[in-house]
């Protein structure tokens, strides 16, 4: 109990659990990112997959509740931190040089508070389908493919058929990535895991990864969006 305590008291503690936390939610981009592209796939596709997952309750919500348990932990050593470091240095440096530090590492705590809102309006959009924030009047619980599954690919659509949505969507990966472009070099820091040797390709990696799943994320409202407002000129 005294080990746990001291980790969460500690500076060290919670550069730790911000690493740790941020690889299990790292991972769990690079899978649900993965699930997403089987839209490309077709409905049939897709929508097998989300039954499997709707469907296996006993897999699904632990994972939910160990994501959202890091994903809070992950936001207050952040915050913490961040708190830390500006109470240990009240005064700022008087030669201080942004150019030092990237852009995305100097703005790691706002990205990070503002893909959290993200997330919190991504659930309530795709995961528990509130209707009166889809934008597009349509229930999407009500979607059924003719298997009597939750059509998904419908719902992604519909939903990406509002450019605003499509766009909020767009801009909030862009700063998710933004985000995971320097977290992903800091967490190996963090975790003992970078040297001088190496250290250069890990943060030319995780940019080349961020930019991958960036484009990879975006591919489907684009897509989306293309062919909505495809038919819509050729009518």
């Amino acid at each position: 109990m005294k080990v746990i305590t001291n980790i969460f008291n500690s500076s060290l503690g919670k550069k730790y659990i911000m690493a740790v936390t941020g690889l299990v939610m790292f991972l769990f981009v690079i899978g649900h990112l993965a699930g997403n592209l089987q839209f490309f796939l077709g409905a049939e596709s897709i929508n097998r997959y989300g039954h499997f997952l709707q469907t296996n309750l006993e897999l699904i919500w632990p994972a939910r509740i160990f994501l959202l348990l890091a994903l809070v932990l992950h936001v207050w050593s952040a915050i913490k931190l961040s708190a830390e470091n500006k109470a240990a240095r009240p005064v700022p440096y008087a030669n201080w040089n942004p150019t030092v530090a990237s852009y995305a590492s100097r703005t790691m705590l706002m990205t990070g508070i503002i893909v959290f809102v993200f997330i919190i309006y991504h659930l309530l959009h795709y995961t528990l389908v509130i209707k009166s924030i889809n934008f597009t009047g349509q229930d999407f619980a009500g979607f059924e493919d003719p298997e009597k599954r939750h059509d998904i690919f419908k719902m992604m659509v519909y939903g990406f058929s509002n450019v605003w949505v499509s766009i909020f969507y767009i801009v909030a990966i862009g700063l998710l990535c933004l985000h995971l472009s320097h977290g992903v070099s800091a967490m190996f820091q963090s975790l003992g895991w970078k040297s001088k040797v190496y250290g250069p390709f890990l943060d030319s990696a995780s940019r080349l990864i961020a930019w991958l799943i960036f484009l990879g994320y975006i591919s489907i409202p684009i897509s989306v969006l293309v062919f909505h407002y495809g038919k819509e000129v050729m009518k």
